[in-house]
């Protein structure tokens, strides 16, 4: 997508503003999650009763939630912009396992924009869609504040 200015982004709501490169979501990545959040139940970090009892193990719900940041750059390049915060989510749903070795990618819809603190606040529909599976894996409106010059 072509970088767009703070005063235009109204112009966007309503539409999709890009679709992420796929990301393959690793046992690795996964482990990292749990050290990193104390979360270590046997369906993320036990590869062996994992396979053998649910037929692997699955990404946390919270991980594949916190990849939104990072999936979403580079997707609505906005001019001006001097820094940006999170602000929330709103309406946070996990529709679907990501299986350890499955490949994941964001779609992203703008649906608001408002003035507020001083800045620009977005809002976003944010879906993360599993290769292959048609549930995707999570559905969640964030909402950010950009600030600029």
């Amino acid at each position: 997508m072509k970088a767009v200015n703070i005063q235009d982004l109204h112009t966007l709501v309503g539409h999709e503003v890009g679709v992420s490169d796929w990301l393959e979501v690793t046992q690795e990545r996964v482990n990292q999650f749990a050290e990193a959040t104390g979360d270590h139940q046997w369906i993320h970090v036990d590869v062996e009763r994992a396979t053998r009892e649910i037929g692997g193990p699955i990404a946390h719900g919270y991980l594949t939630l916190s990849l939104i940041p990072f999936l979403s750059i580079g997707l609505m390049p906005v001019n001006g912009v001097t820094r940006g915060i999170n602000y929330g989510s709103d309406k946070v749903r996990f529709i679907n396992m990501v299986r350890v070795g499955k490949r994941v990618r964001l779609r992203q819809k703008l649906i608001g924009v408002e003035a507020k603190s001083g800045g620009t606040q977005l809002k976003n529909e944010c879906t993360i869609e599993i290769e292959g599976e048609e549930r995707p894996a999570c559905v969640a409106q964030t909402i950010s504040v950009l600030y600029g010059s």
